[in-house]
């Protein structure tokens, strides 16, 4: 509270042509990093399209982006690629709210309670290890090819991260924070909201943005294992027909989407823990 009001303040004495300069600046820093991270890929791309134009690469088994884009765009066009993408968002969400929902209550409650640590903690470290291809027969044999199933193993995912991080999020906050609680008489409820959660959000967020990678890898899963529509139906046909385009498509949009969902957390969390002052790496 006091960063945020010296932060106004500052803001307040600041001259027109001072702010200007300095949104300008961030501007100008924001373009210079995403001009270096997409550095990268383009080098790839360009390299991977020049070496299939020349025949070094075989069209069936690694199509040149060229051919990959002309089949995004008729998918796109065809509608078939946002009907699927809608229906796998549609699971993913739900699977995340689920499992991350759950995961962030467990995380509190175990955090909180040392009793519930050593009652729950043990059995939930032990069912985090199991993999999602172990795990999704008994899925479908359980609930079948439904729905259901798909959102319950991208739930199962997605809980993991959220819990582990929530929990570890509240037992690292500083017992000196806690003694500073006791003198100026906070209760239960204000110690949890004005000292606990906000001490706890890094490694909340940490647990979001994981959570909904893992919701991802769920889908895809889910959607491979048995499916009629999604993303993962997709690659999973073009598979069997060898439509290799239509198959790095299917990962384009997966990865698109990915990062759109991570880079919208992270923006959440800037905009939330604003008042850290923390490290953001040294060297140019």
């Amino acid at each position: 509270m006091l960063q945020n009001s010296v932060s106004k303040l500052a803001k307040k004495r600041e001259g027109p042509r001072e702010w200007l300069r300095k949104k300008d600046q961030r501007w100008k820093i924001r373009w210079i990093n995403i001009a270096l991270g997409s550095s990268v890929p383009i080098i790839l791309i360009i390299i991977w399209q020049v070496a299939g134009s020349l025949g070094l690469l075989n069209p069936v088994l690694l199509p040149t982006p060229v051919v990959i884009w002309n089949e995004l765009v008729a998918m796109t066009l065809s509608g078939e690629l946002v009907s699927n993408l809608g229906i796998s968002a549609g699971r993913a969400f739900l699977g995340f709210i689920l499992g991350g929902g759950l995961g962030l209550a467990a995380g509190v409650w175990v955090g909180f309670s040392y009793k519930a640590e050593r009652l729950v903690d043990p059995s939930l470290q032990m069912l985090r290890t199991l993999p999602h291809l172990a795990i999704a027969p008994l899925f479908i044999l359980w609930f079948g090819f439904g729905e259901t199933s798909k959102i319950l193993l991208i739930a199962k995912g997605a809980f993991f991260p959220l819990y582990v991080n929530t929990f570890l999020g509240i037992r690292s906050v500083d017992n000196k924070l806690f003694d500073v609680a006791r003198v100026l008489e906070f209760s239960r409820w204000e110690l949890i909201w004005k000292l606990i959660v906000p001490a706890a959000l890094p490694n909340i967020f940490l647990g979001i943005r994981l959570s909904i990678g893992v919701a991802w890898l769920g889908l895809v899963v889910a959607e491979l294992m048995g499916s009629s529509s999604g993303i993962g139906y997709i690659i999973n046909d073009a598979r069997s027909f060898s439509l290799t385009s239509v198959v790095f498509v299917g990962i384009i949009v997966f990865a698109v989407v990915g990062k759109l969902s991570d880079s919208f957390i992270r923006w959440l969390e800037h905009r939330m823990l604003s008042w850290q002052d923390s490290y953001k790496g040294g060297g140019r």
